[in-house]
This record gives C-alpha cells, sequence and structure tokens, in this order.
C-alpha cells in the first residue's frame, strides 16, 4: 500500500523515457509483421491506494486494463498485453482466446519473468524488446502472418495515469 500511495506519478519517465517508448513501438510494429497476433504494452505507475488496500492484485489490474484498451477485440481473438506495473515491479502477459488454445500461460509467465529480471537489473529497454522478441516468436509459430495481416490495435505504448 506504501509504495503505491508514494509513487511519484512521473516515475514512469524513469524506466521509460521517450527514446525507450519509440523502440517498444518498432519492436511491436516490427513483430507484428511477422504474425495475425495484437499487441499492446501498457505501462502503470502504482494502483490507487484503495484498490490496493482492498487486494486488488497487479494481474487483476492487468486483466482489467486488457478490457479496457480493447486487447480482446480483435478479428481472431489475438490479442496480447504486456502490462507493467511499477510500483510492484510486477509484468504480466495476458493474451486473448484465440491464443490462449495454442500457447499456455506457463509460457506467458515464463516470458514476463525474463522481461522482470531484465527491469530489475534497470534493463527496461532490453527486457521489454527481450519480451516482444519472445512474444513475436509464439506468435509466429501458432498465427503465421498472411497477406491480409492488418493492424487492428495501436503499436504505441500506453501509460496509465490515474
Amino acid at each position: 500500500w506504501f509504495k503505491h500511495v508514494f509513487m511519484p506519478p512521473w516515475r514512469w519517465r524513469l524506466s521509460f523515457p521517450s527514446d525507450v517508448l519509440i523502440d517498444i513501438e518498432k519492436a511491436a510494429k516490427q513483430s507484428e509483421s511477422q504474425h495475425r497476433g495484437e499487441l499492446r504494452f501498457a505501462i502503470e505507475n502504482s494502483l490507487a491506494p484503495g484498490w490496493v488496500w482492498h487486494g486488488m492484485s497487479a494481474r487483476n489490474r492487468a486483466t482489467q486494463v486488457f478490457s479496457n484498451l480493447r486487447v480482446w477485440d480483435t478479428e481472431e481473438n489475438s490479442g496480447v498485453l504486456i502490462y507493467v506495473q511499477l510500483a510492484d515491479r510486477e509484468v504480466h502477459i495476458l493474451a486473448d482466446r484465440g491464443i490462449n488454445r495454442c500457447v499456455e500461460q506457463a509460457e506467458w509467465d515464463s516470458i514476463a519473468h525474463t522481461i522482470q529480471n531484465e527491469f530489475h537489473g534497470g534493463n527496461y529497454r532490453a527486457g521489454s524488446l527481450k519480451g516482444i522478441q519472445a512474444i513475436t516468436n509464439l506468435l509466429a509459430k501458432h498465427f503465421p502472418a498472411n497477406p491480409e495481416n492488418i493492424n487492428e490495435l495501436p503499436n504505441r505504448p500506453v501509460i496509465i495515469k490515474r
């Protein structure tokens, strides 16, 4: 609770300055050229103190963000959310039902763990790009690109502000 209350609203800029956000956006765009999935990358400093007080976890919040950003709203149900919550230093990857038929949650959790390990070392760019590349490899295997590979969701990372 304490971490969430006292997290400065500008904290995300230290970990994800504009050049890192641009690299993430480029990586998402390049990734989506190799498969039919749609990536969204969301960063949130902290949760509202009342939410934490009432037991909301970063995982629960990731599910809300998945819905709020309409990651589920793709033609083939092939959206994937990478959710970064800085106060708790957690990363969660959620995939829509079309992808979850082919990819086990354990694989997403493994990628999230790889990203978190890089973040713990202060390597936010490297962690983000490694995660996107690992997701690209999975999606290219299960949802290879086709000639009509349209971009259904924005590639720009989302900064969630309260």
